[in-house]
């Protein structure tokens, strides 16, 4: 760092090393960035935000959270912040931008959309490195690891035995080494006033603890408004109110308030439901598959009714299946014109098709899945010509081409998830043994609620299709 003026830039900057992912666990988080960091909530009070007398910060599932120390009615504000105190990427919306803040910019606009919490995650690092930072009180109490996948040991990657999730790890894994050449390339023969990070060095280490701090905390939240009266998306960091967990079964709300006439807007937590005393105050961070949870906040919802497993939608896939499920039918490799041509309405077929389908969740069957099967088990066009798409996608409509059709397409999802399953090397009991493997005993729990749940209506349909022949 001699290079860079050590002795200038060493009373202006934060060390940015991040501990390795198994430190150990603290009372409260898993180590945070400061052993005695500042009191967060006297903190927004000193800022000029509000906090409910009742709300404390206490220890919560390995983590910290918000709890009431007494019972609080529904509709109480819990907590205010103004609008500086979010933390936000305010440059990436502003068009004239200083010198330091167009090297974090144009970093930041290299980083695909789908990574969004790497942007602010640079914001959040440029933060952390400058000890005259307005947020250090909050950013000192973030954790210092994260328990996210692109942190766990290869080995337990591994045995995570999930494609789709496997392909997200590696791909995020994949962008942080590449990110840290291009970000080491940019810094490399910056002056030290021009330094984003106060001279320091940025690795893929510290850029996985930004990312992962900013996609497990921050909220996407409206900015500013436009001309046609829809308001930006923009992520922010709200301190405090990201101490709030998760359930789908929410006790509080995040409420936005704007100043007639004013930019400026108040982020507010409301009482959904009266709080009882020794309550977590939670928020839904959303309808999520546990994917997204696993891979953006380090845990999996038990019993989440979002989960699902994916697919790739394959002809050969589809004949195995129908032969495993006794089901001939030789138009999943090779459809009809007609056929072809519906299939490519389901966006399955033709340019650009999304193959990629999915079982679970509220539908059981992804609606694009189920209207192919049932129209490539189809024997003729003008029975199906009699349907619009929605109908055929629908499992509440109940066998809109027959009952023997409707049969045959739920046996061949059935035995989808036969061979899903045996994609997974272990047994659900070996599972049980291994703690860290909660997120492939959901999934496998997802696959066998949905051959249950069609199992169910095929042996309705069969029963009624036998009362039908003997009438």
């Amino acid at each position: 760092m001699a290079g860079l003026g050590a002795s200038k830039i060493i009373t202006q900057f934060r060390p940015l090393t991040c501990a390795a992912a198994t430190a150990t666990a603290t009372a409260c988080h898993p180590g945070r960035l400061v052993p005695n960091s500042p009191d967060l909530i006297k903190w927004v009070r000193r800022e000029g935000g509000f906090v409910h007398q009742a709300v404390r910060i206490a220890p919560s599932a390995g983590s910290c959270g918000l709890v009431a120390c007494q019972d609080i009615p529904k509709g109480s504000d819990l907590i205010a912040l103004p609008h500086h105190m979010p933390l936000r990427f305010s440059s990436l919306e502003s068009e004239c931008v200083d010198t330091i803040d167009s090297v974090l910019v144009n970093l930041a606009r290299q980083v695909p959309e789908e990574l969004w919490a790497m942007r602010l995650g640079l914001k959040l690092l440029q933060e952390r490195a400058s000890v005259g930072s307005f947020w250090w009180p909050y950013i000192s109490n973030l954790p210092e690891t994260y328990s996210v996948p692109i942190f766990f040991p290869g080995e337990d990657i591994k045995n995570l035995q999930y494609a789709p999730l496997l392909y997200q790890v590696n791909k995020r894994c994949r962008f942080l080494l590449d990110f840290e050449k291009e970000v080491k390339r940019v810094l490399k023969n910056l002056k030290p006033d021009d330094h984003p990070f106060r001279g320091q060095d940025v690795d893929a280490s510290s850029l996985g603890w930004a990312m992962s701090a900013v996609s497990s905390r921050a909220f996407r939240l409206h900015g500013k408004k436009l001309s046609d009266g829809t308001h930006v998306d923009v992520p922010m960091m709200l301190p405090l109110i990201d101490m709030c967990n998760h359930s789908f079964d929410p006790n509080a709300q995040i409420v936005q308030e704007q100043d007639a006439g004013s930019t400026k807007m108040l982020i507010k937590v409301v009482a959904e439901t009266q709080i009882k005393q020794d309550d977590n105050l939670v928020l839904n961070y959303g309808c999520l598959n546990n994917d997204f949870f696993l891979l953006d906040y380090g845990f999996v919802t038990p019993s989440n009714p979002y989960d699902c497993i994916e697919l790739k939608y394959d002809g050969a896939l589809l004949d195995a299946a129908s032969m495993a499920a006794g089901v001939m039918s030789p138009n999943f490799s090779s459809p009809a014109p007609w056929q072809q041509q519906i299939l490519s309405q389901l966006n399955l077929d033709g340019e650009a098709p999304v193959l990629k389908v999915s079982l679970g969740g509220s539908e059981l069957v992804e609606g694009r899945l189920l209207a192919a099967l049932r129209v490539l088990l189809a024997s003729d066009s003008e029975t199906v010509q009699k349907h619009d798409l929605n109908t055929l996608k629908s499992l509440a409509a109940e066998a809109p081409l027959g009952i023997s059709n409707e049969v045959a397409a739920l046996r061949t999802v059935i035995a989808l998830c036969v061979i899903a399953l045996g994609h997974f090397p272990t047994k659900i009991m070996e599972d049980e043994a291994l703690l860290k493997q909660g997120f492939r005993i959901q999934k496998k729990s997802v696959i066998i609620d949905v051959m249950r749940g069609l199992t169910s209506r095929v042996k309705l349909l069969s029963s009624k299709e036998k009362i039908s022949a003997q009438g």
